[in-house]
This record gives structure tokens, sequence and C-alpha cells, in this order.
């Protein structure tokens, strides 16, 4: 079968902010359409590069080239941010080796469990901030994976350090890039062999798109990525692939504003006495506060802004907030009080209003009507 390829046109000489805007369009033709149309097709005739639907579509293939051009790689979209991280562990041979995070995604952290239980793997868990510690254990290692900053610890990882290790040691070396974006870091330029993205996040950045996006250093890694999705079937809806371009196109700008915000907030309340710790790592829109008062106290925290959503995403125009820990299956070197803070495009002094009544009634436990539950049923599964 044929693949149509999903790296982009040259856009070396244009900023970060243009190549958003104007990669991935069709041909300027008289009466063209400007954007590629939503292609709901199946099937396709013979001869071409799609061959059938499970192997491509103009849709997914205008996403691939804007994505795959801010990474400055070959792009592959995915029918979910796991379908991406499972193509890319499925890499690793039964019985090899992986170095990863020891604070990392939970789904990402659910697969690694379950490559050990089932393919005999070996996970050597790191903390991404010491590259010396990540150098040793790379070695003999076939794939160190990183996320850099880390979800939802924000812990922030040397990449050139780490890739130079990993070339050293011979092994892959992919990053998470879903927190800090194309914009705030480039991967495949500090040596990564692939970057994963949960294009539902920051990439589509409306709440309604669940997609994924893996971008290979070179057309052989492309080509092994393709195989897994192919054969596995995750791929992405054409009119998901659609959105998710539509929401790239606008990341400069909602990144610019929610980043300024999130360091204002990060600000305003460190040292706050309803806060043990404010962690932010200096760039994006992510923090994360550590309540104090422990679970409880988060919970209400959660459970009483009006303007923050409570809810298990990140990265929408809406700003939003939970406890980490409310997942069962997040470390439990996670502090207990710690909530995610998701920062949108609301105003700045409407948010820091917001979560300062919050925190203040999370300090009186009898506030627990207004503020709702207290203690919710921890799921199961793992959040995002």
């Amino acid at each position: 079968m044929n693949e149509q390829p999903g790296a982009s046109a040259p856009h070396d000489d244009l900023h970060p902010e243009t190549v958003a805007v104007h990669a991935g369009r069709p041909p300027r033709e008289p009466d063209g359409p400007m954007s590629t149309p939503v292609h709901l097709a199946s099937t396709f005739h013979a001869g071409g590069p799609n061959a059938y639907g499970r192997y491509g579509n103009p849709s997914w293939t205008a996403f691939e080239e804007a994505l795959g051009a801010l990474e400055g790689g070959e792009c592959v979209a995915f029918a979910s941010g796991m379908g991406a991280i499972s193509a890319v562990l499925a890499l690793v041979p039964t019985g090899g080796t992986v170095v990863a995070p020891r604070h990392s995604y939970t789904g990402t952290m659910g697969l690694l469990d379950d490559l050990v239980a089932t393919r005999d793997v070996t996970v050597r868990y790191i903390d991404v901030r010491d590259a010396g510690s990540v150098a040793d254990a790379a070695q003999g290692a076939d794939l160190v994976w990183v996320e850099s900053p880390t979800n939802p610890a924000l812990e922030v990882a040397d990449l050139d350090a780490i890739g130079r290790a990993a070339r050293e040691a011979g092994a892959l070396f992919a990053v998470d890039n879903t927190f800090a974006t194309p914009l705030l870091q480039r991967p495949l330029e500090a040596g990564a062999d692939l970057v994963v993205h949960s294009a539902t996040k920051s990439i589509s950045g409306h709440s309604d798109v669940i997609m994924g996006a893996v971008i290979a250093r070179d057309g052989a890694l492309r080509d092994r990525i393709v195989a897994r999705r192919s054969l596995n079937g995750a791929i992405p809806g054409a009119l998901d692939a659609f959105l998710a371009l539509r929401g790239l196109r606008t990341l400069p700008v909602r990144l610019e504003r929610a980043q300024s915000t999130a360091r204002e907030l990060a600000a305003r309340f460190a040292g706050h006495p309803a806060l043990d710790e404010v962690r932010y790592p200096g760039f994006g829109s992510i923090i994360s506060i550590v309540v104090a008062g422990g679970a409880d106290a988060a919970e209400r925290v959660a459970a009483a802004t009006q303007v923050w959503v409570h809810s298990t995403s990140l990265g929408g125009v809406e700003s939003q907030l939970e406890r980490r820990r409310r997942w069962a299956a997040e470390a439990d070197t996670i502090p207990d009080g710690l909530v995610r803070l998701s920062v949108g495009l609301e105003h700045v002094d409407d948010l820091a209003r917001d979560l300062e009544q919050a925190l203040e009634r999370a300090g009186d436990p009898g506030d627990a009507v207004a503020a709702g539950p207290t203690s919710p049923v921890a799921p199961a599964a793992s959040g995002h």
C-alpha cells in the first residue's frame, strides 16, 4: 500500500506564527478553497497514495503537513494521544528496556505497566531533571522516553543532554511535547527521534477533538509509525483532523495569551497562605499548586470555582483545574493536595479572583454544601 507523506513544503524561512497559519493549505488556484475540505470517504479510486480509508485521507495530510512543519519533522496523525503513545512504545522489542520519567502522564504509565506484564519489558524510572542519571539509565536501553515539563509535577528536562546520552547509548529518544508545544520547544532539534502530542490539548485548543500525533525525525521512522497506525486502526476521523488543524491555526496567539496569564497567576499566588507550593516552570500555560490541608482541601478548591472549570483535560480556551491524585493511577509521589491548573483565555483578574475565593472557602470544611462534595470516588482509570 502507498502512504501519503506527512512532511510539509519547506517553511524554514518563516516564523512559527506564519507557519501555523499557512502550512497544510491547498494549492492557490482560482476558486480553490483556502482550507482543505473534510473528506468523508472510506474508499478512494485506485492508483493514488491513499488506496483505502485506513491508510490515508487528505484531511489528515493537511494536519500532518502543518504540525510536521512546526516540529521540523514528518507527522503521523492518530485517533488519540494514547494511540500515538502506543505506536511509539510498540517499537520496543519484547524483553527490551525503556527509560521513563517517574512522574508522567498516567496513561503512559499504564501502557508501560502493560509492557512489563505482557512483553517482559524492563522500565527504568528516572527523575528527568537529573540528566546524569538519565544518561546512566540509557545504557543498554531501547527507548528513552521523556516528558518535559512532566505531568503534573512540571519538572523540566535538559533535552540536549539527554539527546546526546541516548545517541551514545544507541537508544531511540522520544519526547512528549504536549505541554510545551512546538512553539516553546522543538525536541527534534535537541536530538529526539520522535515527538508525541496529545493534539486534544493545546494543538486543537477548543475541548472538542480527541486526536494524537507522532512526529518522526526521518522517513524511515515515519514509515514504522504509519505501519503501527495502519495495523492497529488508530486512525483519526476526517472531521477531527479538520477541527484540529483549524485550532492549530490560532495556537500562537492562544498560547501567548495563556502563557502571559499563567506567569502572572504564578507570581500572584506565590507564597499564598493557603498554598504549600506553586509550581511553574517559567513557560507554558500549566501551573500546579499544592493546597495546604491535603486532599479534602484541594477537592473543596476544585469544587468551589465558578470561572475555572473542574474537568480532566488541559490546553483549552477555558481554564480548567483538578486534583490529580483523585486518579488512582497517579504516582503516589505526587502530593495529595496538588491541583493542576490549565490556564485559558479569560481575563487574569477574573481567574485570580475566582481562585482566591475558592482557596478561602477551602479553609472552611463547613462550606462543603456550597462547594460541592469533598471526597469523590477516585476513578480507577487514568486522567489526562
